[in-house]
Order: C-alpha cells, then sequence, then structure tokens
C-alpha cells in the first residue's frame, strides 16, 4: 500500500513538474515575443499575462492587448484575449476574442462585436507554428466602419485545412447565416428584399507563396498566387448569384484567369446597388450596358452566366471590358 501511495506520489509530482515547464514556457516565451516586436517597431502591449488551468490545462489570458504593425498600418486592440492549450497537446489551441474589439486600417476603423468568437487551431510541432488546420466560428457578428458602413450575421463559420501534400496550398469554407450586408441597413423604399441574405457561402483552395506560420504575424501575410473557386453562392430573396472558376495571382497581386457568374434576376441586383449610393452610378451604368448586350446575345433577359475574364490587369464581362482588374493583396 505504501508502494502505491509512493507511486501516486511520484507521478503527481513528475506531472507538475511537466505543467510548471509548461507554465515557464508560456510566461517566458510570450513576453520576448511582445518585446521582439517592439524592437521591430511594432506597438506591443498587454496590460498583465496571467496563466491558469493546473494540473491538465494552460490557459493564458492578456488584458488590453494592443497589436500595431507599423509597415502595414494595422492594428488590433482588445479588452483581452485567451488562448486555451491542454498541457499535453501544446499545438491544438482555442482562441478566443471578446465581444468587444477594434480593427483599424490605414483607410478606415472597424469595431467589432459578437456574442462569441472562438478558433480551433492545429499547429506543426516546431518553433515555426505552421498552422495545419482551424475553424473559426462567430455567432451575432456585427461590424461598423468609420466609412459609413455595418454590416452583422447571426453566424459565421471559417475552415482552413491545409494540404496534406502541398504546405502551401489550404482548402478555404466559409458561411454566414442571416448576413445583412451593407445595403441591407439601407434598403431603398420600393425594394421588396429582406435585411439579409439566406444563403451566403464560398467554398475555394487557394495556393499562398509561404505556409501559414508565425512569420504571418511578425513579418508579413502568405500571399495568394493561386485560387480555384469551385463555388461561392449569393441568395438574397429572388436575387441569386453563383460563381465557380481560377485565377493565378502575379506578384502584385493582379488575378489572371476566368470565374463563371451565373445572376438570376440580375437587373433588379443592380437597381438595388444603384439606388443604395454605395456604388459609383458610373460603375452601375458601365455593367448594366454590358449585361445588357450580353442578355441580348443569349436571349434569356432574366438569367445570365457570364465569364469574367482578368487578364493584363484589366476585367472583362463576356466580350466587354469593365475596368482595372482588383488587386488581392492580404496586408
Amino acid at each position: 500500500m505504501k508502494r502505491l501511495a509512493y507511486l501516486i506520489l511520484i507521478a503527481a509530482m513528475a506531472w507538475s513538474g511537466f505543467w510548471l515547464a509548461g507554465y515557464w514556457g508560456v510566461t517566458t516565451a510570450f513576453p520576448a515575443w511582445f518585446d521582439a516586436r517592439q524592437n521591430d517597431g511594432w506597438v506591443a502591449e498587454y496590460d498583465e499575462l496571467s496563466v491558469a488551468g493546473y494540473p491538465s490545462r494552460l490557459d493564458s489570458t492578456f488584458t488590453n492587448i494592443t497589436l500595431a504593425d507599423p509597415r502595414t498600418g494595422v492594428a488590433w486592440d482588445a479588452p483581452f484575449f485567451q488562448l486555451f492549450a491542454l498541457t499535453y497537446r501544446p499545438n491544438h489551441l482555442i482562441a478566443v476574442w471578446p465581444d468587444t474589439q477594434t480593427l483599424a486600417t490605414p483607410t478606415e476603423k472597424l469595431d467589432i462585436t459578437s456574442g462569441d468568437m472562438r478558433a480551433s487551431l492545429v499547429l506543426d510541432a516546431g518553433t515555426d507554428l505552421t498552422l495545419s488546420r482551424t475553424n473559426l466560428a462567430i455567432t451575432d457578428l456585427g461590424i461598423a466602419s468609420s466609412a459609413d458602413w455595418q454590416l452583422s450575421a447571426k453566424s459565421v463559420t471559417v475552415a482552413m485545412h491545409r494540404d496534406e501534400e502541398n504546405p502551401t496550398r489550404y482548402r478555404i469554407a466559409f458561411n454566414a447565416d442571416d448576413l445583412t450586408p451593407p445595403a441591407g441597413f439601407d434598403l431603398p423604399d420600393g425594394v421588396d428584399l429582406p435585411r439579409s441574405f439566406s444563403s451566403f457561402k464560398a467554398d475555394l483552395t487557394a495556393d499562398f507563396d509561404q505556409p501559414w506560420d508565425r512569420t504571418a504575424i511578425e513579418t508579413a501575410r502568405p500571399q495568394p498566387v493561386a485560387l480555384d473557386l469551385t463555388l461561392a453562392e449569393i441568395v438574397w430573396g429572388d436575387l441569386q448569384l453563383n460563381a465557380a472558376g481560377s485565377v493565378t495571382v502575379d506578384s502584385s497581386g493582379y488575378p489572371t484567369g476566368e470565374v463563371t457568374i451565373r445572376a438570376v434576376n440580375w437587373r433588379e441586383i443592380l437597381a438595388v446597388a444603384r439606388q443604395s449610393a454605395k456604388v459609383s452610378p458610373s460603375v452601375v451604368d458601365t455593367l448594366e450596358q454590358a449585361l445588357g448586350f450580353v442578355a441580348q446575345l443569349s436571349g434569356n433577359g432574366r438569367e445570365l452566366d457570364i465569364p469574367l475574364t482578368f487578364r493584363g490587369g484589366a476585367t472583362r464581362l463576356g466580350p466587354l471590358p469593365i475596368g482595372p482588374a482588383p488587386r488581392l493583396v492580404l496586408r
């Protein structure tokens, strides 16, 4: 009996030592990381770091955390941020955000609210902390911009899983329930539409120029070099947009390739865009002329299947040029 008691005591002491080693690693590595960012010219601050969860967890909580990257002009502020991990599985993390936070870019400031926002992250072993997969879940999302727009959703889920054979390729899936777009907050009179989309989702495979690891925060975000869109879908009342296709992306962020768009009740879609005053009238006029021309060629005035072609920094809708191509750059 005494021998069993000794064995239990030794096991408890060994496990306590194991937890204390993890505790020391957390309380040493995180402050060192913030110091390194400050040395790089960042604003990287927090009021307090606390670690709890003995004996089976390492639950880290930062209070009043601020990160600002001077190279990109992106800054993030939150009253707290938490990272949870099991002692015996430190590379599987749960990240928890507060119900209010702020994200600023050089062009606008976003006030973000949520009922719950958390993500599961599985990282490869090693100091690079390469992302293997992550799943983000948000409830009761609200975003208000200083550029005078807002957005809300009952729930949002995002999954990002790395290809086992290609460390820079990720399968990405996005879905939002009851998403109210900026135009939904200010629907003009006479527009018979619900405030929110009944469907808003996307499924794609993205190749990046480097893996998503710790350098994505410390140095530069991985940039897309190829996108293969299996399906994107928006359903808003009787209005429908579907898209599928693939593009490559050059070093400046300009895409080359083709995406086929299927638009149902496209004239009503343009009418909403025009009346919302969120889209330049000249852009709407150009689209209306181009789509009208394509509709005459197809003989279907209600539904259109149109190739959206990107090449040489320009965008063509069917045979007609409609403007410059978008730049796909992650700040």
